[in-house]
């Protein structure tokens, strides 16, 4: 009986110590913490001006006639930016004289010319409709807050002999794209090589939208 009350006390001591034991084990130095990986999607804005033009003061056009025209683009967005500038030439099959007065032969006739600023590049020339429409690049990335140099200054309406073109209206639009400049150059070398790579995409990506080029 006594042997059997030592044997009860011993396995009680014992549970304790294991019960202690467990205890002990229990308590952890232990932390939490959590991160929040936020991410803002980019954006490509921009905004295209002409400053110095005056559409109600070239209503009565003249021939050799200078007009200022200055187109730019300005980057509001966030991300960096390749930049173009279209811009559609009106053609009309008229006579023109020379500097001399000489008259020239009847021919298809580019009605306005101007003198490209060397901060662009010409990427394409191609005759849509009754436009030449050309296409320029902007020979360096334009960065948020900037703004690109003018694609040119003046334009020069066509020493074109009178009564072809009497009273018409000739439009002469620009279109100004951007696209982000990150991941979209391929592995090419060049800004330029990089920016018409991603024009490029721009035309197969935006085919037959509103947004996508002139076709």
């Amino acid at each position: 009986m006594m042997k059997n009350r030592k044997m009860v006390k011993g396995i009680a001591l014992a549970a304790m110590v294991a019960a202690l034991a467990a205890g002990g084990t229990a308590a952890y130095l232990t932390d939490f913490e959590s991160a929040t990986n936020s991410f803002t999607v980019g954006k490509v804005d921009i905004e295209l001006d002409e400053p110095n033009w005056k559409p109600d003061e070239n209503t009565k056009l003249v021939p050799t006639q200078v007009i200022k025209k200055d187109p730019f683009v300005k980057n509001l967005g966030v991300n960096d930016a390749f930049v173009y500038l279209e811009v559609s030439v009106p053609v009309r099959n008229v006579i023109t004289a020379a500097l001399d007065g000489t008259r020239n032969a009847l021919a298809k006739t580019e009605v306005f010319s101007y003198t490209k600023n060397k901060e662009w590049t010409q990427m394409e020339r191609k005759e849509i409709g009754q436009n030449m429409v050309y296409t320029y690049v902007y020979n360096s990335i334009l960065k948020p807050g900037e703004k690109t140099a003018t694609l040119f200054n003046t334009v020069t309406f066509a020493n074109i002999i009178e009564g072809q073109l009497d009273t018409q209206q000739l439009d002469m639009p620009v279109r100004a794209y951007a696209i982000q400049s990150t991941n979209t150059g391929d592995d090419k070398t060049t800004v330029l090589e990089q920016a018409t790579a991603a024009y490029q995409k721009y035309v197969n990506q935006n085919k037959g939208l509103s947004s996508g080029v002139t076709k």
